[in-house]
Parts: C-alpha cells; sequence; structure tokens
C-alpha cells in the first residue's frame, strides 16, 4: 500500500470511528443541572471535541494497526474472507 492510499484509508477511517466514538464521556447541560437559556437541554456541557478527537485517533491508529497486521503480516486479503467462515455445507442438517 502505497502512502496515498494509507492517508486517504486512515482518514475515512478516522471520520467512521469520530461518529462511533463521539458519544462516549459526553456530560448533558441537563446532566449538569445547568441549562443554558436558549438551549436545548440535551445540548453537551461544554466543549469536548479535542477529547474526542484524540480518541479516535487513538482508536483510528489501532484500527489501522490490526488491518495492517492482518494484510502485511499474515497476507489476508479480500480474497480470503469466504475462507475465514467454516464451511458447514457438508453437514445434513437432518
Amino acid at each position: 500500500m502505497n502512502w496515498v492510499s494509507f492517508i486517504a484509508l486512515f482518514f475515512v477511517t478516522w471520520w467512521l470511528v469520530l461518529f462511533a466514538v463521539l458519544p462516549f464521556s459526553l456530560r448533558t447541560q441537563d446532566e449538569d443541572k445547568d441549562v443554558t437559556l436558549g438551549t436545548v437541554s440535551s445540548a453537551p456541557r461544554g466543549p469536548h471535541m479535542l477529547r474526542a478527537a484524540i480518541r479516535t485517533t487513538i482508536v483510528t491508529a489501532i484500527v489501522i494497526g490490526i488491518f495492517y497486521g492482518l494484510t502485511r503480516g499474515l497476507g489476508l486479503g479480500f480474497d480470503d474472507i469466504p475462507h475465514i467462515v467454516p464451511d458447514f455445507s457438508h453437514i445434513d442438517g437432518h
């Protein structure tokens, strides 16, 4: 994989992981019992994007590391996906 493909894969994975990580450790104004006038009570309390970005980067690095280990270390690819799942066709089921 060349460096342009790696950066593209990291970028796409980072955005996917961001939406998965974003709700973690989010405190709402209602939970803190301090609702700002003109906002909904479920609005986030204070900025938390820096922490979310750091967590996202760490989780993305782990995911990309696992992907790299599977593709480069074990030599697996998309053609190997059917061979990962065990073949149960020989079981009759009767």
